[in-house]
């Protein structure tokens, strides 16, 4: 498999080179340019597979000349010791929603799988040269998170993470802030949009990619979009006869890399019926899906503060998946925007008929997915899978505000909370990260 740029199709780059670039040269996203047919790898797939072997058994038929399958072994086994799972969830009659469980990772996030399968092939590829990485990302709560985690103390690579001030939850910010070591925070004075201009920006600065081989770690990284597609896959795996038959997924969507990688997993072979993209009240892509017109703008601040995008990177990528073609995406992708009262009264509702806590990202897709299946939306499905984002112990002032009841936190979240912050306070310039990076590396 070899990549592309979203805006250069003579371009032409290998997996190697497109995870190390992680934005290609032009400004564009790295994007495949062949769609290999999976179809009967994943009606192989079992139940009874593990989410690891299932990786492994997917990477030499994507990169055969890249990844053998002894390497595919090693970087599958180092990447995901941990696990997805499916909660059914039937709250008022069967409603035909099961959450996919992404958050029993390192990070207590869905972004803990592209995180740590980035790491694993990084430290692959890096392992028998001489040369250090620095890993630039862009944040609104849960990708800073997981590429600290699965970046700390892994050799020859640093990590540089830009967050929005005070438009992260207190435990993300402490997750981004507190390993100190090759993680360097960046606490940017603005929004989530800035922080992601500045990355993009750096990347195409001729002086800073001569001197420092800058890489990313965030959903412009096709290294770090790939291995997301593998968890509907796992999913699909592990449904019903019946609900196979007629499979729809909802995500959760912000930067639209989630969606990306689901529609990508659905190009390569995967028997879904279509996708709903939901959103906050940033609802820019749900607006180009009814009508046509694409309109980026300034993010507007809610509850579900890691979907606060007001100009998805990722449409690019979905743009070229359907070719520009507005009703051949629509015809697939479904969009359907979420207020902060609908989502803080779903996570009232199920903890109050099921007793279980969602976080206010997964309570939007859940929320979202109800209306499909009430308001006249086609086609029908037999099972939506709603992708359950984070772990509610992340959120734990919004979902106390809503049940009055705070959600247990996980060990691993537990921790971090004794830990001092180490952060850079800058602007929300592009010359300021410059000079820190230029200074620093």
């Amino acid at each position: 498999m070899q990549f592309t740029s979203t805006r250069d199709p003579n371009l032409r780059v290998s997996f190697r080179e497109a995870v190390f670039q992680g934005l290609a040269p032009d400004g564009g996203l790295y994007h495949p340019i062949e769609t290999p047919d999976l179809r009967d790898l994943f009606l192989s797939f079992a139940p009874s597979q593990s989410f690891a072997d299932l990786a492994e058994s997917i990477l030499p038929r994507l990169f055969p000349e890249e990844i053998s399958p002894s390497v595919a072994k090693r970087i599958a086994q180092r990447a995901f010791p941990f696990s997805p799972a499916l909660r059914r969830i039937l709250p008022e009659g069967d409603r035909k929603i099961q959450i996919l469980e992404l958050f029993h990772g390192p990070s207590c996030a869905f972004k803990d799988f592209g995180a740590s399968f980035l790491a694993a092939v990084m430290e692959e590829f890096l392992k028998d040269e001489a040369s250090h990485a620095v890993i630039l990302t862009a944040t609104s709560g849960d990708t800073g998170s997981a590429v600290a985690r699965a970046f700390y103390k892994r050799e020859h690579i640093d990590v540089v993470i830009l967050y929005p001030s005070q438009r992260v939850s207190p435990l993300q910010e402490k997750q981004l802030t507190t390993l100190g070591g090759n993680i360097h925070a960046l606490e940017v004075k603005g929004s989530f949009d800035d922080c992601q201009r500045m990355v993009k920006e750096a990347f195409v600065d001729p002086e800073l990619i001569r001197k420092i081989r800058l890489t990313s770690a965030n959903s412009i990284n096709i290294g770090r979009l790939i291995p997301q597609a593998f968890y509907y896959i796992w999913a699909y795996a592990n449904l019903s006869p019946t609900e196979q038959e007629a499979c729809i997924f909802c995500v959760p969507s912000g930067n639209f890399g989630n969606l990306t990688a689901g529609v990508l997993a659905w190009k390569w072979g995967l028997p879904v019926q279509r996708f709903i993209a939901a959103t906050n009240i940033n609802k820019v892509v749900p607006e180009y899906l009814q009508n046509g017109i694409y309109k980026p703008r300034s993010s507007v601040q809610t509850l579900s503060n890691a979907m606060d995008v007001g100009n998805p990177s990722n449409f690019e990528r979905l743009s070229r998946i359907f070719h520009g073609n507005h009703a051949e995406m629509h015809r697939w992708i479904e969009g359907i925007w979420v207020t902060d009262n609908e989502t803080l009264h779903t996570i009232r509702t199920y903890y109050a008929t099921e007793g279980i806590f969602l976080d206010p990202h997964t309570a939007l897709g859940v929320r979202a997915s109800e209306r499909y299946l009430t308001e006249g939306y086609t086609p029908k499905p037999n099972c939506i899978v709603s992708l359950g984002t984070a772990h509610p112990g992340k959120f734990l002032e919004i979902v106390e505000e809503a049940t009055g009841k705070r959600p247990p936190l996980p060990a691993q979240l537990q921790a971090v909370l004794e830990l001092p912050k180490q952060a850079v306070m800058i602007g929300n310039s592009s010359e300021e990260l410059k000079r820190f990076l230029m200074k620093r590396f």
